[in-house]
């Protein structure tokens, strides 16, 4: 029996109508609709036509609601099918990953987005569907944004026809409403309860999070506002928290509140999502569908449940009144000079935090307590950070590629992918045969739809047969290459639990070590477990690992790091991985062929090549790309001379990463997982201050073997000076007085007259040392041999000969200038301006000021002794006026030598009086 009482009280159902008419005359929308409004529910049984009245006039169509999360999919379909009067999977359904409920009579489907995905790769008509909504779009989940642009591209090129909702509760309307062709934007205004701010930030100040790190202190003050929410309202509490771990560390702390505590995150096992979201037989104006499980709180006692950002929407928890937000989220973030990618915590936005307001005022009015200032409110973000310009972009490359847009320049995203990040995606794409090599793409003329994309993207990166095989998997293409590859060394079943351990990464109780962590989750009961065993099910069915199974031996080559840079080789492996393929033959041998240790080994390193790592002492390694990482203390790991990296983040403060998921691996699997790094050959440079010449064996960063070389290239040790110059500065070279001033007379004269005087600064004096350095350069092997070439020599080489300027350096320039007194005094050209440092006395007589070039020079005034008693660069005024004051103070204290009262007209000596 269909609910109309509770149909008919949804508030969205008085937008039904403006949507219809603009599906009707546009074919797309955008339905804005606040929390608890229905659209989720409601929107779609209209538009499939299933609440007509009854007349039949209304024609039934087929609707795809497509949600970010499993738990959202599972719900919104039970919500639905409740509403009906009916089971899952009659009307109504659904479909996740490794999780499906739909009959021959399901006309509203509801799947996730990469579910969704895979199905538009297999069918890109979408044969059937009529409507399909994109639920919670203000998420901007990757997913779900390629999803858009490629339904988009569906109704530009193949089934106009086909209809398209953006729906969400606080999203940029403006933006998708572009994005759909300026189509119309509908509004739900609803029945909102109004929700209390309380703003408890901490009492004393806490850490910012900082890669997975959140200040325990942190925790600590959530659960206290927690305590204190119970003590002062009535109803459930719904907190907010930024992931499992946190949950877990509050859940402890909350042992003694007087509440059920719960904990909702999408690892959780499905019987407990229900429960919460079944609600208590307490929960006030609950209603849930029929048929629901296990209730959590049968008893009717109070609840508090902690969750990530599971539940911020397309989830009603029934009971709630207060929300306690703890103010973070997870985001994903990718370092590709490391080929690291990881969660990172990072403020809430605006519009989550609204979301997560919003769910405490769902069924009555209710209370949001803040874990931070009003003032910090207004300085957060207003909507999260777009995957696609922070995520790996692998996945979404493969996918571009498969739809055959390799560029992804023609598909409508609200955001364009970032060049680097997309890039680098299609490097490693290419480096494990998932594309072709931009250089091996003919494009041919044709009428395909793929190859017109192809063109337009300039014929490179063409997915291959591989490839898509890779995308079918429905894993990151990282793993789906593990998984092809390692299947015929390993077997299929042994491959697809590991790949299945590395799509979603054990608890942290698992430890360290995947092999241990497989052999846990072998015999575990707990909700990890049960997932795990039903991914490996889906994995091990899969029909794309038939072809590759029937090929051992012979494995594409490893990836290259995040940054998409190779090395070349020139070695027989480096030859074998640039033509697609290295032969694992004895792979693993040395840690036990067959073993757990050596298949979890294998099977990681083909994963991530580029985290290949070789120990290197005191718990930390040293991986292929360059990245050096710690391990745990305690780990068994410690002792393994080459490890398999599977997980490791860096903090921001940190100059290591830190290894939370590994194999042990030996030298044999290091090589043939990472064969593209593998390099052979001389290296000269400058290390440690001086030219170090070795024949090595590379793998990536990672050093194999080394042998001195006796005899290197002189063209190489030339190039290694250079950089120890660059480095360390001309001073390597012999810098007499002569040879600076000599320098310092040039710097002057190209400041000033310029023409042909040549800059002689360190970085020109580098770009030019063809010029002034030869042949003294090209014969030096070591530092000593630097130290020995006269730079005041070489200097010389760089004037302007050929002009016949340089014959008037000493005349431009000169190094000494006559005084009156006869003395030539040599000229300091090193700052801004000549200076000329003379005894006093000696100037008697002079009234002008020396001139350089036409620059005035600065005279220091020196007393008898040598020591300074005045500058001037206006000798004249200075005899006029300020002679007097250093007479004054100097002829007592030197009465043998002259003090006339008028030194313009006076004898210039360096003589005492008596002498004179």
């Amino acid at each position: 029996m269909i609910r109309d009482d509770i149909l008919g009280s949804l508030p969205v159902h008085t937008a039904v109508p403006a949507l219809e008419r603009a599906l009707d005359g546009h074919g797309c929308a955008v339905l804005c609709a606040p929390p608890g409004t229905g659209k989720t529910t409601l929107v779609p049984l209209v538009l499939a036509g299933l609440l007509g009245d009854g007349s039949g006039a209304r024609p039934v169509r087929r609707v795809i609601v497509a949600e970010p999360r499993r738990i959202a999919a599972r719900a919104a379909a039970r919500r639905m099918a409740w509403l009906l009067g009916e089971r899952v999977g009659e009307r109504v359904g659904f479909t996740v990953r490794g999780e499906r409920a739909v009959g021959r009579a399901t006309v509203v489907e509801v799947v996730t987005t990469g579910v969704l995905l895979q199905r538009l790769q297999r069918d890109q008509e979408l044969a059937g569907v009529d409507v399909v909504i994109l639920d919670e779009c203000h998420e901007r989940h990757l997913d779900a944004d390629t999803v858009a642009a490629f339904l988009l591209d569906i109704r530009a090129a193949l089934r106009p026809e086909l209809r398209l909702v953006a729906a969400s509760a606080t999203t940029d309307a403006a933006g998708w409403a572009r994005l759909l062709g300026d189509a119309p934007v509908v509004e739900a205004r609803g029945v909102s309860y109004p929700v209390e701010v309380v703003w408890a930030p901490p009492v004393k100040p806490v850490r910012p999070p900082h890669g997975m790190r959140v200040d325990p202190a942190l925790l600590t003050h959530v659960a206290s506002v927690v305590r204190r929410a119970l003590a002062e309202r009535d109803g459930d509490v719904l907190c907010f928290l930024p992931g499992v771990g946190e949950i877990g560390r509050v859940a402890g702390l909350l042992g003694d509140a007087g509440a059920e505590v719960l904990q909702v995150h999408g690892r959780a096992p499905a019987a407990v999502q229900d429960a919460v979201l079944a609600g208590s037989s307490g929960s006030s104006g609950s209603s849930g569908p029929a048929g629901s499980t296990g209730s959590a709180g049968s008893s009717g006692g109070r609840r508090v449940v902690l969750a990530t950002a599971v539940a911020e929407s397309s989830l009603t928890v029934p009971g709630v009144r207060i929300v306690v937000d703890a103010g973070l989220a997870r985001e994903p973030r990718t370092d590709h000079a490391r080929g690291l990618s990881a969660l990172t915590t990072v403020r809430v936005s605006q519009a989550g935090a609204r979301q997560r307001a919003g769910r405490a005022g769902r069924e009555a009015p209710g209370v949001v307590y803040r874990c931070w200032t009003e003032a910090e409110d207004s300085r957060l973000a207003r909507f999260p950070s777009p995957e696609i310009k922070v995520a790996d972009l692998a996945a979404f490359a493969l996918q571009a590629a498969c739809w055959g847009d390799p560029s992804a320049a023609g598909l409508a995203l609200l955001d364009p992918p970032p060049a680097g990040a997309l890039a680098a995606a299609r490097a490693v794409l290419a480096a494990i045969g998932a594309v072709e090599p931009v250089e091996a793409v003919a494009v041919e003329a044709d009428g395909d739809r793929n190859r017109d994309r192809d063109r337009g993207a300039g014929g490179g990166g063409r997915v291959t047969e591989r490839g898509v095989r890779m995308a079918r998997l429905g894993l990151h293409p990282r793993l789906a290459r593990a998984l092809l590859d390692g299947a015929p060394e390993v077997g299929t079943r042994r491959a697809a639990e590991v790949v299945a351990l590395l799509s979603e990464e054990p608890p942290r109780s698992y430890g360290d070590d995947l092999a241990a962590a497989w052999r846990t989750a072998r015999r575990g009961e707990d909700g990890y477990a049960a997932r795990w065993r039903q991914e490996v099910r889906r994995l091990e069915r899969a029909p794309e690992l038939a072809s590759s199974t029937g090929s051992k031996g012979s494995v594409a080559s490893g990836s290259t790091s995040g940054s998409g840079s190779t090395s070349g080789s020139g070695s027989a492996s480096g030859s074998r991985a640039r033509s697609g393929s290295t032969s694992m033959s004895g792979a693993g041998a040395g840690a036990g062929a067959g073993s757990d240790d050596a298949v979890a080994g294998l099977i990681a390193a083909l994963a991530f090549p580029e985290r290949v790592a070789r120990a290197r002492g005191e718990g930390a390694c040293l991986m292929v790309s360059g990245t050096g990482g710690e391990l745990g203390e305690g780990s068994r790991l410690r002792g393994a001379p080459w490890l398999a990296v599977a997980v490791a983040d860096r903090p921001a403060s940190a100059a290591s990463a830190r290894v939370r998921l590994a194999a042990v691996i030996d030298e044999d699997t290091a090589r043939a997982a990472a064969g593209r790094l593998l390099v052979a050959g001389e290296e000269v440079r400058w290390e440690d201050g001086d030219v170090v010449a070795r024949e090595v064996e590379r793998l990536g960063a990672v050093e194999l073997s080394v042998r001195a070389l006796r005899a290197p290239d002189g063209r190489l040790v030339r190039a290694a000076l250079l950089d120890g110059l660059r480095r360390e500065g001309l001073g390597l070279l012999r810098w007499t007085r002569d040879a600076q001033g000599l320098r310092d007379r040039l710097d002057f004269l190209h400041r000033e007259v310029g023409g042909g005087w040549p800059d002689v600064s360190d970085a020109a004096l580098l770009a030019r040392a063809d010029d002034w350095l030869e042949p003294e350069l090209s014969r030096a092997r070591r530092r000593p041999d630097l130290g020995r070439l006269d730079a005041g020599q070489a200097l010389r080489r760089l004037l302007p000969w050929t002009t016949g300027e340089a014959a008037r350096l000493d005349e431009l320039a000169p190094e000494r200038i006559e005084v009156p007194s006869g003395s030539r005094v040599r000229v300091e050209y090193g700052g801004p301006q000549p200076v000329l440092a003379v005894k006093l006395q000696e100037l008697f007589g002079l009234r002008e000021t020396p001139e350089v070039a036409g620059v005035p020079v600065l005279v220091h005034l020196l007393s008898p002794a040598g020591r300074p008693a005045a500058v001037t660069a206006d000798l004249a005024s200075f005899w006029r006026e300020g002679y007097r004051a250093v007479r004054a103070e100097l002829r007592g204290r030197y009465p043998r030598h002259p003090w006339p009262e008028d030194p313009s007209t006076a004898v210039p000596t360096r003589r005492l009086n008596q002498r004179r």
